[in-house]
């Protein structure tokens, strides 16, 4: 139940002014404007009118509502006996202060200029509920406007002043419970979210909804992005939300998340709130698009890797051993800053030394920022020594640095030469970037028989997400045998895209789209993830979230991570409504 109670009806102006009669004779009847300010002021209990000057004129206020041809709102405000109270509102000059000092808002909030703002109200003591009873129009006939939203934001400047000090007091008593609350639901919102991004969606309504939604995107002209679409096609995406939401682990995130948003409203909300659709859900918005998006790439024939957990680790298995054992002291955060310095510095001067192992090592010290201070130019300088004396590793190093967005050594035509050197020296991970890069075509022209022979090569040698890659291409292709046969091979290594696909194959969809499930339940897990939580820091600051985007951004900027320090808090405020 909600502390303030305010309701806001509106009746007609023209009203006469001996009305007070009838309304004293005709209860339920609805009063005329100057007959309900009698009402209000010579009502039995009644503390007298009050407006925004001290004494109130009634035989020129009671004229003024009589030939007023406009809308007139009778707010009626009202609390709880104890809780009026406890905070002095059981008298008519803390609610005369009370509206003063919120008048424009309440102006603002009714659409009319604080100088066209007329108000007067009356206090009655009476009952289980002290109130009181406020008329307010505007000067001008037909400007004033009050929506819910309108009478959400009164109640709400209204309740932060009267609650102010007993806020302040609750907060501190419950500031840890409501910490535990936040953290508690952080937790296993970001678990969750982790989960969405590491899992496998299998949905067979969402792909059909997803090939319809494809269809219609086929007729759509201009920006595709929710809010130009057509109607229908608006309402097919709402449908793919709702379907998502059925995924079992984005139906307990959105249910922790909801929980939490209703504590921590629950001191303003006046009833039990239902848990809306996600797909109606404004903090989610960014779902509907991410929908149109994937369905959009399904379309234009877009390729997907499902490869982001590959393990590209740097190569040690033909170094020597005692650059190996530098390498393993310099790279050990458990070591002693001194005992790593020494190593890297041994390190740096048999790499100076023209020691190829070293200078393979060097580069990756300069590369990950490890004891030495990042910087990507060194790395590649020392991986192009490396690679020039035939250290294979050093060689597929240096091609993915050179490809790279790092505009001091971005060079993609030299990246893809040291790539196919490392693949004609037999490296797996090699061929099947080179794989990658023919099919994509972004930064080498498409070739895909040229794709299939790095990939084929890759997937030879036991690189499971080569022979995943081929598996697809060939299951588009029609060839259905060899694709079996390669996700076959993938799924013994753990793959768990190929053995999806294995699970499925009597019910087999084109791959983009048996995929898309998959994609949409990662992105969901990104876009749940930003709406956890934040840990709580001292003193309540908060922080909102285009804000704290802005600062994960320099963080990055200066070398950071985005998650390396504790982020201002995103949870519950002291302000209410």
């Amino acid at each position: 139940m909600a502390r303030l109670i305010v309701k806001s009806p509106y009746i007609k102006g023209g009203g006469a002014g001996g009305y007070l009669k009838y309304i004293g004779t005709r209860e339920g009847v609805e009063p005329l404007p100057s007959g309900y300010m009698e009402y209000m002021t010579e009502r039995p209990r009644s503390h007298g009118l009050f407006g925004d000057e001290d004494s109130v004129d009634m035989d020129a206020a009671m004229k003024e509502l009589n030939e007023y041809t406009g809308n007139i709102w009778t707010h009626i405000i009202s609390l709880k006996r104890e809780d009026a109270e406890r905070l002095g509102y059981d008298h008519a000059a803390q609610w005369r202060n009370l509206i003063r000092t919120h008048r424009n808002k309440i102006a603002s909030a009714m659409k009319i200029p604080p100088s066209d703002f007329r108000w007067y109200a009356a206090f009655h003591d009476e009952g289980g509920h002290p109130h009181i009873h406020m008329m307010a129009w505007s000067a001008k006939p037909g400007q004033a406007y009050l929506s819910k939203d309108g009478i959400k934001k009164i109640k709400s400047a209204l309740t932060n002043d009267i609650f102010k000090q007993e806020m302040l007091h609750t907060y501190e008593q419950k500031s840890a419970s409501r910490d535990d609350l936040v953290r508690r639901a952080r937790e296993e919102m970001k678990a969750l979210a982790q989960k969405m991004q590491q899992g496998i969606g299998d949905h067979p309504e969402v792909e059909t909804l997803m090939m319809r939604l494809v269809n219609q995107l086929e007729t759509v002209k201009g920006k595709k992005t929710y809010g130009y679409l057509p109607k229908a096609v608006k309402e097919t995406v709402d449908e793919i939300v709702d379907q998502l939401e059925q995924l079992p682990v984005i139906d307990e995130c959105y249910q922790i998340w909801w929980n939490l948003q209703c504590q921590i409203n629950d001191f303003y909300s006046e009833k039990e709130r239902q848990r809306p659709p996600l797909s109606q859900q404004k903090e989610f918005r960014s779902i509907k698009n991410a929908v149109i998006h994937e369905a959009e790439n399904i379309r234009m024939g877009k390729i997907t890797f499902e490869d982001a957990d590959m393990d590209e680790s740097a190569e040690f298995s033909d170094l020597s051993y005692d650059c190996w054992e530098l390498w393993m002291v310099a790279q050990d955060d458990t070591a002693s800053m001194p005992d790593r310095d020494e190593a890297a510095a041994q390190l740096m001067t048999k790499a100076e030394n023209g020691n190829p192992d070293a200078q393979y090592l060097v580069g990756i010290l300069y590369r990950d920022g490890l004891v030495l201070i990042p910087d990507s130019v060194e790395a590649a300088g020392w991986f192009e020594q490396a690679a020039r004396q035939s250290v294979i590793a050093a060689q597929y190093e240096l091609g993915v640095l050179l490809l790279s967005d790092d505009p001091e050594i971005h060079d993609p035509g030299l990246g893809v030469q040291w790539l196919e050197y490392a693949a004609q020296n037999g490296n797996d991970c090699a061929a099947y970037r080179l794989g990658k890069e023919y099919l994509k075509g972004e930064i080498v022209e498409r070739a895909t028989a040229k794709a299939v022979g790095y990939l084929t090569q890759s997937a030879e040698t036991g690189n499971q997400y080569a022979q995943y890659a081929l598996g697809k291409l060939c299951l588009e292709r029609g060839d259905k045998v060899e694709a079996r046969y390669r996700f076959a091979q993938s799924a013994a290594q753990g793959n768990e895209y190929a053995q999806f696909f294995l699970e499925r194959w009597n019910s087999l969809e084109p791959p983009s789209l048996m995929l898309s499930v998959t994609r949409l339940l990662h992105h969901m897990g990104r876009i749940f993830q930003d709406q956890a939580p934040a840990p709580s820091v001292p003193g309540g600051i908060r922080i909102d979230r285009k804000r704290l985007a802005q600062i994960r951004e320099k963080k990055i900027a200066m070398g950071h991570k985005a998650n390396d320090h504790d982020e201002p808090a995103l949870g519950p405020t002291m302000t209410m409504g």
